[in-house]
């Protein structure tokens, strides 16, 4: 007798009834908070997009300096007979702190938070965020300091004082160990030691980082044009252009041109050109031989003059990586053989060859758009976190205190949160960037600052309902103190709101930054998904499509992520849909 061996055990069904459950049917294993509602989240299509699209905004936020930069990867110096001189990387001689410390995090943190270890991996992830604040609150200080030794209004002897050779390093060791010291306490380790030993090493890591970067080299780009003439050889990376790198007589270019498309607009516009290379040809045979400058000066101030200067010219000093007489002479040998009839045949020939392209087009300044896209993903995420990471501390803080102690406390503290609630945050922000320095950090203050006050009224609500609890009741019998009560006992139990109400926040900072930017109210001297939008009708008042669809793609679909995650994370948690899903 055959007896069948189907082992395919019976899928559970998505909700039962009370009857099905006192029969046995639909039991599941018993599940953490935190990990039944993670597991809700996952599964709507809507959260596994916007989880995807922020990991990608994480990794080039991370990696952009390296994906995306003008320098190269390795240059070498060359003689005149090609031997190598000396070998070195302008692009890591020309990243900054900020660049350096996200690049170790991720290469140490990452693999630290997948890995098992001894070590919980809630301890580890407070580890990570308390060594990361550190970290931030050593770059700020140290930026405030250089700032005030290198400003106009320095006095000499803090100018002297900058000169020194020593001083970098004394300053930057010096900050991050008056900021260290009082990171020890908030460690998440219960003996001194493993604190102590945790941000010693953080501390230390970023006072050798800042050193190294403490005078960065003015950055140039004439990589190209000594390649082009045979002083150097480069290896470049994947979007060989940095953000701020570009030249106005590239500007405004389509996506998908080369760094010649200057010489083909005027090659399209030129209407005698098939007399201009007739002349070229019949001039004398040893005129190909002489350099490029001197070639410009014999030739006579005429129309050939203009456009032969901008095909030698663009080809020598603009970010070219071939040698202009190379383009030049197989130019002439294409017309000369046939190959080249027409302007539309000069055009296509210029447009197909292997030189770099701006796969997204360029900005009014010339300045790559695809490099420029990239490099603000960390303005955007950064923005967001920090931003938000402000107002939830503030706004824990002050909601925690209204909630537990009620009656007077909570009258005075609900006032102070109404004034901050009728503040306007873009109005704010808008003569902010008029009085005070336009930089990240400002921006991410004030917006901490302000819009705190959502997290502030949700903790509120849920100490209300917690401070009768019977764990409440325990904690204050066994005389803990207040801050025990509140944030290690209460907290856990009030703060998911806050964390849904989180996600909505981070993108609400970011279009208020994306907003400013379009404004030209941003960050100095960065990179910006607003500011690029704000470039699509340009100067003349015409309208550049680019310009508006890839940074404005760009906002909407972050937005959109943020706000999926948090909508998803807000059903998972909800207790009315939880009870239907039993």
């Amino acid at each position: 007798m055959t007896v069948p061996t189907n082992t395919t055990r019976p899928q559970q069904p998505e909700s039962v009834t009370g009857v099905q459950l006192a029969q046995g049917i639909g039991h599941r294993p018993t599940q953490g908070f935190w990990t039944e509602a993670w597991s809700q989240v996952i599964r709507r299509p809507g959260a596994i997009f916007g989880l995807t699209w922020i990991g990608i905004i994480a990794f080039f936020a991370v990696f952009a300096p390296i994906v995306a930069s003008g320098h190269p990867i390795i240059a070498r110096d060359l003689s005149p007979d090609g031997e190598t001189l000396r070998t070195y990387s302008p692009m890591l001689a020309n990243l900054r702190a900020t660049d350096i410390l996200l690049l170790i995090a991720a290469f140490v943190a990452v693999p630290m938070m997948i890995v098992n270890m001894k070590i919980d991996r809630g301890t580890r992830l407070s580890m990570f965020l308390i060594g990361g604040l550190q970290a931030g609150l050593i770059l700020v200080a140290l930026t405030i300091v250089h700032a005030m030794v290198t400003s106009r209004d320095a006095s000499d002897w803090m100018r002297n004082l900058e000169q020194q050779s020593w001083f970098g390093t004394l300053a930057c060791f010096t900050v991050s160990l008056l900021i260290s010291a009082p990171m020890v306490f908030l460690m998440p380790f219960e003996r001194l030691i493993p604190r102590a030993v945790t941000a010693a090493v953080v501390g230390l890591v970023v006072a050798i980082v800042t050193t190294l970067t403490w005078t960065s080299p003015i950055e140039r780009f004439e990589y190209r044009q000594l390649q082009a003439q045979g002083r150097i050889s480069a290896v470049y990376t994947v979007i060989p252009f940095s953000p701020l790198q570009g030249d106005t007589t590239l500007n405004l270019k389509p996506p998908g041109s080369n760094l010649l498309r200057p010489a083909i607009d005027r090659f399209q516009r030129s209407p005698a050109i098939r007399a201009e290379l007739n002349a070229l040809a019949s001039r004398d045979p040893g005129f190909g031989d002489l350099p490029i400058r001197q070639r410009l000066e014999a030739i006579p101030a005429d129309e050939t003059t203009i456009d032969l200067a901008a095909i030698e010219i663009m080809a020598q000093s603009q970010l070219l990586s071939v040698p202009a007489e190379g383009i030049v002479e197989e130019l002439r040998s294409a017309w000369a053989d046939g190959r080249i009839a027409n302007t539309r045949d000069i055009a296509d020939w210029i447009d197909a060859l292997p030189i770099e392209r701006f796969h997204l087009g360029t900005d009014a300044l010339g300045q790559d758009m695809l490099s420029q896209l990239l490099h603000a993903c960390r303005l955007s995420i950064s923005i967001g976190l920090v931003s938000t990471l402000i107002a939830v501390v503030i706004g824990v803080t002050v909601g925690a205190l209204m909630g537990y102690f009620g009656g007077w406390v909570d009258l005075m503290l609900y006032r102070v949160v109404e004034i901050f609630m009728a503040i306007p945050v873009l109005f704010l922000l808008i003569v902010a960037a008029a009085v005070l320095p336009r930089n990240t950090y400002v921006m991410m203050a004030i917006i901490g600052c302000v819009t705190w006050t959502g997290a502030a009224r949700f903790v509120r609500a849920e100490f209300y309902k917690l401070r009768n609890q019977d764990f409440v009741q325990s904690a204050r019998a066994v005389g803990l103190p207040l801050r025990s009560i509140l944030f290690k006992h209460m907290l856990p139990n009030g703060v998911t709101p806050v964390l849904v109400d989180a996600s909505f926040a981070i993108a609400a900072a970011i279009l208020a930054e994306a907003t400013l930017s379009f404004l030209g109210l941003g960050p100095a001297n960065q990179a910006s998904w607003g500011r690029l939008l704000s470039d699509a009708t340009n100067q003349v008042g015409a309208f550049v499509w680019w310009l508006a669809i890839f940074p404005g793609l760009a906002i909407f679909l972050t937005v959109l992520a943020y706000n999926l995650i948090g909508e998803a994370f807000r059903d998972a948690i909800d207790p009315k849909l939880k009870k239907a899903r039993v």
